[in-house]
């Protein structure tokens, strides 16, 4: 793309080189589903221990619970410290809970999940009957509605999300004792996915990334189960893990990572609270003893927030209680933060954990909001306010700037001037640009995990330069065995990048410790492999391919093809959304946007631009709510609003915008790019 020829010559091979794009032909690979690899370390500090201890406004017990965020959550109905339902909808935040509305009627041991940034409630009892309403809370106004019928009234039952479907398990009609899986999504109605092998009532039940735990329960026969069951959405399929190391019912369940936690909980006689808190790694077939609440109850409400467990009311052995407490893992005690370059080597159940929205840094915070697009034929970047979607500051750089991109320290940005063979720094305080910085043929820039080095991608060189981070003097040249090298991602554990090669329709496996290329993958004759992105998990890499029109589906460890996903024309950039849920892929050919699940890796939605465009590079606003990108062939930044696809704003900017970046960003530190934070 970029050789060295005469200047015109060369602007018009960038303007338009790798930017045709040409339809699939003959069928695309179907994608398989990766199996879990039960050697592959995962959320393995399963002991817990409560750092924070607190009360509720009033003893509750057997009330619905759903998270609202990384660290809120609502409580739902329950009862009274007389034993009575009530219709409370309150919001824990912290160590304080405060009254939000009020339900259509009293309830208590009804479920309730989180979907789509509302929580939804079903089912439960009043008293005199059990109830088969689905209602949804909405998050901002509170305001209840009826959205939905279960097949028959049923309380005692428990409720688990998996990606945008609610599973409901067992429960109680008044008459009858349930042993059926429900699976409902909003608009559908509930449909039986599974039967357990006995019915139950009271189960603890939660889910990880994609599977639900069913852990214990109140049995038909009277007695508590053990029992442990992991059942698998995408097949149908339930398990049985283990045993729990005493039969217990009426206990509670939440999520860290890929281990479920049983917590508290008792046996069939009425009265006899436990404290134990026990860990199921449903992978490993591992139930172990994790650790003891600081009072004995059952009946009681857990949900996995941002790395703890926040844990409110119950039973306990004088009854009712108002106990509020939050759950670590013991590790995560130690007052000292661990570097990045540390947390790297771990295994990470969620890359993007430390990105959702508002998780600024101390460094972020201190920012000027803007938005800095790099005009690639004007040489010139343009820094646009997001607030009033206006330009309100321009300045020259050297030629043909690519990507800005933030340093591994979120101190400092670079626009990355690629035959200009310059770095221009950008203080983000201000936003104002420092003295060039030489740097050969800069098109694009990562950092390795621990902060090291920065990988300069020498594009036309056909090598990654190792430099030292803050100076940039040449610390090694890996020169790549394939044309065009241009966007990477890195492995959950920071050990090994995967790059691809635009021209030789290629990637690379790039061993980070030893600098130096490890594996080559040649993809299908004609491919264009582009931008690269992680699974939140770290089991697949997405490889967006312009000219295929879609999604190169690569598991990183086993170096193997897992499927294909066709999205649109001239697939280019990739950007995870603020709630790890979703993959934004342009598809820069056909002006539209692809909105791929992480968690089926299939297309939900796809976003047009009204009157067409050519969206390539951005990423998402630090509140999740906007999607920026570059209009390449256009002139223009979009402004996309990531609810529903709307175009807020277009923006003209100079010729042929490219690596756009939002700042600030969520995140502890920048592996580069234009914004790829851990």
């Amino acid at each position: 793309m970029r050789r060295g020829a005469p200047l015109l010559a060369l602007l018009l091979i960038v303007a338009f080189s790798g930017c045709q794009s040409a339809s699939h032909s003959g069928k695309s690979a179907t994608p398989v589903q990766p199996k879990r690899d039960p050697t592959k370390p995962v959320h393995r500090s399963v002991d817990l221990a409560t750092v924070a201890a607190g009360a509720l406004a009033a003893p509750l017990q057997d009330a619905a619970a759903a998270p609202l965020g990384r660290d809120r959550f609502v409580l739902l109905g329950g009862l009274n410290a007389a034993d009575t339902s009530t219709d409370g909808v309150r919001v824990v935040s912290g160590l304080v809970d405060v009254g939000r509305g009020r339900l259509p009627g009293v309830l208590h041991d009804a479920a309730a999940v989180r979907l789509g940034g509302a929580t939804y409630l079903f089912g439960g009892g009043n008293g005199t009957a059990q109830l088969a309403d689905i209602l949804r809370v909405d998050p901002a106004t509170n305001a209840v509605t009826r959205v939905g019928t279960l097949p028959v009234g049923n309380s005692d039952l428990a409720a688990a999300a998996v990606g945008d479907t609610a599973y409901v398990v067992g429960g109680y009609t008044g008459t009858r004792w349930l042993d059926t899986i429900l699976a409902w999504r909003p608009g559908t109605q509930p449909r039986v996915v599974a039967h357990l092998p006995t019915p139950l009532r009271y189960a603890a039940v939660t889910a990880d990334a994609d599977e639900l735990v069913i852990a214990g329960g109140s049995t038909p026969a009277g007695t508590a189960s053990r029992s442990v069951y992991a059942f698998d959405p995408r097949t149908g399929k339930l398990t049985r893990v283990g045993s729990l190391p005493h039969p217990t019912t009426h206990a509670a369940a939440a999520a860290l990572g890929e281990v479920a936690y049983v917590i508290g909980g008792r046996s069939a006689t009425v009265n006899t609270p436990s404290t134990l808190i026990v860990a199921v790694d449903p992978d490993r077939r591992k139930i172990v003893a994790a650790g003891r609440l600081r009072s004995p109850r059952s009946d009681l409400a857990a949900v996995g927030l941002d790395g703890r467990i926040a844990v409110a009311g119950g039973r306990g052995p004088a009854g009712t209680v108002d106990s509020l407490e939050q759950l670590v893992p013991r590790t995560s005690t130690s007052s000292s933060t661990p570097r990045p370059s540390r947390i790297a080597r771990k295994a990470i159940q969620n890359v993007y954990a430390h990105d959702a929205a508002g998780m600024l840094s101390p460094v972020a915070r201190r920012a000027r909001p803007l938005i800095y697009v790099p005009n690639s034929l004007s040489n010139t970047v343009d820094e646009i306010d997001p607030r009033t979607y206006k330009v309100v500051r321009q300045f020259s750089v050297g030629g043909l700037p690519q990507h800005v991109t933030p340093s591994w320290d979120l101190r400092t940005l670079y626009v990355l001037n690629d035959i200009g063979n310059s770095i221009t720094p950008i203080n983000p305080r201000t936003g104002a640009p420092g003295q060039p910085i030489p740097v050969d043929d800069p098109y694009n820039m990562y950092f390795t995990p621990n902060g090291k080095y920065a990988i300069v991608v020498a594009e036309r060189l056909a090598r990654l330069d190792f430099r030292y981070a803050h100076t940039f003097a040449l610390h090694k040249s890996v020169p790549t065995p394939c044309r065009g090298v241009d966007h990477m991602d890195f492995s959950a554990d920071g050990r090994y990048a995967v790059a691809s090669c635009e021209f030789s329709g290629a990637l690379v496996k790039i061993d980070i410790a030893r600098q130096r290329i490890a594996r080559v993958m040649y993809l299908r004759v004609g491919s264009s492999p582009q931008d690269v992105k992680l699974s939140p998990d770290g089991r697949v890499f997405y490889v967006a391919d312009m000219v295929r029109g879609g999604l190169w589906e690569i598991d990183g460890r086993r170096w193997t093809i897992l499927g294909f996903l066709p999205t649109g024309r001239g697939t280019h950039g990739l950007y995870a959304s603020r709630d790890d849920r979703y993959l934004y892929a342009t598809n820069r050919a056909e002006g539209s946007i692809s909105v791929v699940s992480f968690r089926t890796r299939r297309v939900v939605k796809k976003w047009f631009i009204p009157g067409g465009g050519s969206p390539d590079m951005g990423n998402v606003s630090a509140n999740g709510r906007v999607l920026w990108l570059s209009g390449r062939w256009n002139g223009v930044v979009y402004a996309i609003d990531t609810r529903d696809g709307k175009l807020l704003a277009k923006i003209p900017v100079g010729q042929s915008p490219h690596g756009l970046c939002v700042w600030p960003q969520p995140g502890r530190y920048s592996l580069g790019h234009t914004g790829i934070l851990r």
